[in-house]
């Protein structure tokens, strides 16, 4: 039996204000027009794997499938 087959569905936890980011990502942002406190958020977004990071120079981010991400 696996994990989470037990568990059933299980969600990540998200601030407020990190849901409000994941909501403006449907479409690949340009990380540079983004202002400090949203690198910051996106930083940690990434960090849980609900945020992808495209390209080295002048990076793009884009929210992961929300039906594989679970909420």
């Amino acid at each position: 039996m696996r994990v989470s087959e037990l568990l059933g569905e299980f969600g990540i936890f998200t601030t407020n204000e990190e849901a409000a980011i994941l909501a403006k990502l449907k479409t690949p942002v340009s990380l540079h027009s983004l202002n400090e406190t949203e690198r910051f958020r996106i930083e940690a977004l990434i960090r849980k794997s609900l945020v992808t990071k495209i390209g080295h120079e002048n990076p793009k981010v884009v929210a992961n499938d929300p039906k594989k991400t679970p909420i």
